[in-house]
């Protein structure tokens, strides 16, 4: 493991010079999924970043010391790495100020396998550990590795299975005719309190045009050929008049 600066511990050797220690300088990450009670002045960031910070305090002996840089994302989804403390976290350590990066679970880095590998090749790269708060977890050490690897394989698991849910849910209140955001298409409105889409009178009226002109300039073919999967055409046409 790469260390680099020096700091100055208690205890002389034999000629009664001082022992000479490199720090470990750490970093600590953290990250919320969502912007709730981020105006706090107690949020889930502040106690991911005090939990870190006692933790480093405790490996004191060990000349542990945290870089004063705050790597907070918040209200930011852990599925992707484009986030900027992450972003400003990853050039730190490229430029070699960084030899460890502290998080609170391992899950606050990230929640994808895929993303999780990419950010811990670049960091063994650069000889930079990754240690978990609660998870007691040290890449430095081949133990902590295979541990990571297991925890994040379940955590991608988790992250698959919450997504699966969530498009279940959607699916199930499209065809209940419910809203379930993005912008509306042409012709309609959304209703922020039924939760229902409501049809916008000015732009329905150019939404028939454009089928009832799409129509008249096809001809009859194109309707006779797409009446028989998609059911009568012709009475659609009607409708719009």
């Amino acid at each position: 493991m790469k260390h680099n600066g020096y700091n100055e511990i208690s205890g002389r050797n034999g000629d009664g010079s001082h022992t000479l220690r490199p720090a470990f300088r750490c970093a600590v990450y953290c990250r919320k999924s969502t912007d709730e009670n981020m105006d706090n002045d107690f949020n889930s960031l502040v106690a991911q970043r005090e939990a870190a910070l006692s933790f480093i305090k405790s490996q004191s002996h060990e000349n542990w010391i945290a870089i004063p840089d705050n790597y907070d994302d918040g209200g930011f989804s852990g599925s992707t790495i484009d986030r900027p403390a992450l972003q400003r976290l990853l050039k730190d350590v490229e430029a070699g100020k960084i030899d460890g990066i502290l998080v609170y679970k391992i899950d606050r880095l990230s929640r994808s396998l895929l993303d999780f590998a990419k950010l811990h090749e670049k960091f063994e790269k650069h000889s930079v550990a990754i240690i978990s708060v609660t998870h007691a977890i040290d890449t430095s050490t081949s133990t902590g590795k295979l541990t990571m690897n297991l925890i994040m394989s379940f955590a991608e698991f988790e992250r698959q299975i919450i997504a699966e849910r969530i498009k279940d849910k959607m699916s199930a209140s499209r065809k209940k005719g419910r809203y379930v955001g993005g912008k509306p298409i042409l012709g309609f409105d959304a209703d922020p309190v039924k939760k229902i889409l409501v049809i916008n009178p000015s732009e329905a009226a150019i939404v028939k045009y454009i089928f009832k002109r799409f129509f008249r300039i096809a001809g009859t073919n194109f309707t006779q050929t797409i009446n028989g999967p998609f059911g009568d055409i012709g009475s659609i046409v009607n409708g719009l008049s």
